[in-house]
Order: structure tokens, then C-alpha cells, then sequence
């Protein structure tokens, strides 16, 4: 999936993931195969993970990154910041050319009125509103099964091929890859 995720920028810059909790990293480590990538590959790239807080000042780099996956909850809920367009544009900054984000959105406003999954639903979802405000046309979007919590979850940049993606993912990850939306 990461590969896939920021696509070419991987093999020639870093992909950081910055989290707060250690638990989740190595989950990942483990599920996502991590751990093959934070080695230094042939073209140069490699994954650098920190555990920390991703609006830090702290949190860049020379360059920028290839790619920022962001998974902030409190209270059960998405950070608020992630609801501001503004705050958005600052993690982008950080971002080389071309660098994505993912954004795991939390669920919608008001989820009883859904009855149906057409391509409007991301309008339910203050964080996707504020992605598409602060990048027109470059925002998409895919709702998680019941399942994992109904979450959205978003993606900066052009889509990759839906059906390379998903045949280059595990079983357990693969099937719902069809389901990405692009924000109209």
C-alpha cells in the first residue's frame, strides 16, 4: 500500500509516518509490512518513522517529505484541527513536489440520514470538506466498511491504477481499494 501511496516519490525520498503511539507503529510494522521498507532501497528511498507530534515544527525535513499519513483522534474523535483548511496547507507545506497526504477522516456528521453510498456522502465529513477547500480538485475519498468503524478516509493527488493497487495488497487489505472517490 505505502508504495503505492506516494508512488514514485518513494524511491528517491523518505516517507515519514509520525504518530503518538508506539502500539499503532508496530501493529503496522507487523500488518503493513513495514519494516521491509525502513530499509534503504536500491533508488535511495526508504521509510523513516517518528513517534511524535506531526504539527510540530519539528516534523519536517530538508526537502520535504513524500508522503504524511494522518490518523490524529481525541475523545473519540478527529482532532479539530484536521477540520481547518489552514492547518491542512501547513502539513502540505511540509510535503515535497508532488508528496500526498492520507487523512483517516473519522465518521460523518450526521451517519443516520446516509442511506445510500453515492459520491456525495464525503459531504458529510467536516475533515474531507476542509481537504476539498484547501485542495480543489485533488481530494479523494473512500468510506471504511462498518466493520472498521465507518470511517472516511482521504487522499491527496492523482489516483493510482485502483486494480495495481489492490492486486499489490495483501488479501485482508485489497478489497475495499475499488471503493476510492474522487471529490466532485
Amino acid at each position: 500500500m505505502l508504495p503505492h501511496f506516494v508512488d514514485a516519490p518513494s524511491t528517491c525520498s523518505p516517507l515519514i509516518i509520525t504518530d503518538t503511539r508506539n502500539q499503532l507503529i508496530d501493529i503496522s510494522r507487523d500488518y503493513l509490512g513495514l519494516c521491509d521498507i525502513e530499509k534503504r532501497n536500491t533508488d535511495g528511498g526508504i521509510l523513516n518513522i517518528h513517534i511524535g507530534d506531526v504539527f510540530s515544527p519539528d516534523a519536517a525535513i530538508n526537502g520535504g517529505y513524500a508522503g504524511i499519513i494522518v490518523d490524529l483522534f481525541a475523545g473519540g474523535n478527529v482532532v479539530p484541527q484536521l477540520e481547518q483548511a489552514t492547518t491542512l496547507l501547513e502539513l502540505n507545506d511540509k510535503l515535497m513536489p508532488n508528496g500526498r497526504l492520507m487523512v483517516n477522516c473519522g465518521a460523518g456528521e450526521d451517519m443516520n440520514d446516509v442511506r445510500s453510498m453515492d459520491d456525495t456522502n464525503w459531504r458529510l465529513n467536516a475533515t474531507i470538506r476542509a481537504l476539498c477547500q484547501a485542495f480543489p480538485g485533488q481530494v479523494n475519498w473512500k468510506k471504511m466498511a462498518k466493520s472498521a468503524g465507518e470511517n472516511y478516509l482521504a487522499l491527496t493527488g492523482p489516483l493510482p491504477d485502483l486494480n495495481t493497487w489492490s492486486a499489490d495488497l495483501p488479501n485482508e487489505l485489497n478489497s475495499g481499494v475499488n471503493q476510492w472517490r474522487k471529490c466532485n
